[in-house]
């Protein structure tokens, strides 16, 4: 595949490796600092920062072959606009001061009436940045960003907050699961601060209302809602140009939905999870959960249409085969190039649930939205940190979660793809959890795939792979004091299909519990682990037989280089 400009892929290659190298030459994410203090344990989950770092065997084998590598996957354009920084502005002239539509700091009466009505001025315009300026806000309402190309920016997360008095529960009802139980899917689901296109949050909370509970992403309530623009001609995981019968409904710069259904004998679930005689054995037609999250619903935008080549802004996550009836169809109303930026929200403080009870004192929520961001955002005494349902391209940046506790910190599902999340912390909770409770920590699941976690100090939780297959995700450069635990119902399937990737990961209590891979997931690598022991939460690998996974530098995370597996991949520039 050619390269971008005229730099040769040689020369990238080499910018790659020495970038990566000069990230490798100390604990990054704070790996040093977090683990100062900890005793042996944290000594041991950081040997190697200081030893002489060395190349991988396995970078330079993936580097050969960025895009089509069996065990890594590549993620060198997960995030807002393919891995762009993020916008300073957004290109609009409008701009909303909350004071001016009536907002009021202090505290002493409801503001989101007057920053909702900022938000709908500059939606209204087509889009505009809303200013919160310093203060405390008291919010007894969702506060939602519908249109696309709106900013909502704070002062900055310590001199803004917004101060949440109410839950979901009690300002949308309860929400049950589609599955059946007792379970609030509040529980990971929604948002205080919620980005989503307006007309797909009616529908979702008209149905919620109605207790006709949803589907949460891109094809609606009942994934009926898309049509087809064209069928696609067989194509290979890696491609960005693929044929089409028909583009007479397509054109550059337009989103589609490129959907691939499962056929009788579930040999798409079987490429998800790598293939070959472990997955082929599996038996699928049980796990009813897992089977509706199929057809996979993968969003990307189009970059070109040559006669009836169309080129695609990333490379295909998976093959496309004719028994899947391969198609692009239409999407909902996408919200794209909306952020929130600068401010802190912290809930009430209440006692966590009881597990799968939550209320729904939840963060930031990102659904149906695509090229959006949050940067600089704290939220704090939540029952879910921050959220991406059927989101893509997102880009999470300098977010935290802190307070009291919480049940997921970071949740990614509903067919989340292509999401970044960097420099993130969990901070370790402010008061003991209370029994019966339950901590993830930052949660995968429902056939997401191609997201990263990067750069991360996580004081509390867990690599939630939470069931329902996800693959090709990436987890990198992050310190964990890995207390929490995994989840999953067994309808919901294996914990990790292919190419899954944690590449230095400062493990600082010596626990495993999806730390260490290469025994669990197929088609995967683990890179630079920390020594870790089993504890009670115990795994077994899905599929039988070999798994066919890496294993290098074990033992020795900071060491291994390159440091960073989602920056030397960004380098590469695909």
């Amino acid at each position: 595949m050619a390269i971008m400009g005229n730099i040769s892929r040689r020369g990238l290659l080499g910018s790659a490796v020495a970038v990566a190298a000069a990230a490798a030459t100390g604990a990054a994410g704070g790996g040093t600092a977090f683990a100062a203090g900890r005793g042996d344990t944290a000594a041991r989950a950081v040997a190697g920062a200081g030893a002489r770092p060395r190349t991988t065997p396995l970078w330079r084998e993936f580097a050969a072959a960025p895009l089509t590598h069996p065990q890594v996957p590549f993620i060198g354009r997960a995030g807002y606009r393919g891995g762009a920084d993020l916008p300073r502005r957004t290109g609009h002239g409008f701009t909303a001061n909350v004071l001016h539509y009536g907002a009021e700091p202090g505290g002493s009466a409801d503001a989101a009436p007057a920053i909702n009505r900022a938000i709908a001025a500059a939606g209204e315009r087509g889009g505009g940045t809303v200013i919160i300026p310093a203060g405390t806000y008291r919010i007894d309402d969702i506060i939602r960003i519908g249109h696309s190309d709106v900013v909502v920016r704070g002062a900055g997360s310590g001199r803004t907050t917004l101060h949440a008095t109410r839950n979901l529960t009690e300002l949308i009802g309860v929400y049950g699961s589609r599955y059946g139980g007792d379970k609030s899917s509040w529980s990971w689901a929604g948002g205080l601060i919620w980005l989503c296109p307006e007309a797909r949050w009616t529908s979702l909370t008209d149905a919620i209302k109605a207790k006709d509970w949803p589907f949460e992403g891109w094809t609606g309530n009942k994934r009926d809602a898309w049509r087809t623009l064209t069928t696609v001609a067989p194509a290979r995981l890696g491609d960005r140009t693929i044929t089409v019968d028909d583009t007479r409904g397509l054109k550059r710069g337009a989103l589609v939905l490129l959907r691939l259904a499962d056929d009788s004998a579930h040999t798409l679930l079987e490429h998800m999870a790598g293939g070959g005689p472990g997955p082929e054995a599996y038996y699928w037609d049980d796990k009813t959960k897992l089977t509706s999250y199929v057809p996979y619903e993968w969003p990307v935008r189009i970059t070109a249409v040559h006669g009836r080549r169309v080129t695609l802004e990333r490379p295909l996550p998976l093959d496309i085969r004719p028994e899947w009836d391969p198609r692009l169809t239409t999407l909902a109303a996408p919200l794209t190039g909306s952020g929130v930026e600068g401010l802190t929200l912290e809930a009430v403080e209440t006692p966590q649930s009881q597990h799968l009870l939550d209320k729904g004192y939840n963060g930031v929520a990102f659904q149906c939205a695509y090229d959006c961001w949050a940067d600089d955002i704290t939220v704090r005494h939540v029952d879910n940190g921050f959220g991406l349902i059927g989101a893509s391209a997102c880009t999470l940046r300098r977010t935290k979660v802190a307070g009291r506790g919480s049940h997921h910190p970071y949740y990614c599902r509903e067919g989340s793809h292509d999401n970044l999340i960097e420099d993130f912390t969990i901070e370790q909770r402010t008061v003991p959890a209370p029994a019966g409770t339950q901590l993830h920590g930052i949660n995968v699941e429902g056939l997401s795939s191609h997201n990263v976690w990067s750069r991360g100090v996580m004081e509390m939780g867990t690599f939630d792979s939470h069931r329902g297959m996800p693959f090709a995700n990436v987890r990198t450069d992050i310190t964990v004091n890995n207390n929490g635990r995994h989840g999953g119902d067994a309808s919901a399937g294996p914990l990790f299909g292919a190419r899954f990737t944690h590449w230095n990961i400062r493990v600082t209590n010596g626990r495993a519990g999806l730390m260490r891979i290469d025994g669990l997931a197929p088609y995967s690598a683990t890179v630079g682990v920390s020594e870790v022991t089993e504890f009670d939460q115990i795994d077994v690998p899905d599929f039988t037989g070999d798994l066919h996974t890496r294993l290098e530098a074990y033992g020795t995370p900071g060491a291994v280089r390159p440091q960073n597996l989602h920056d030397a991949q960004r380098a590469l520039r695909y």
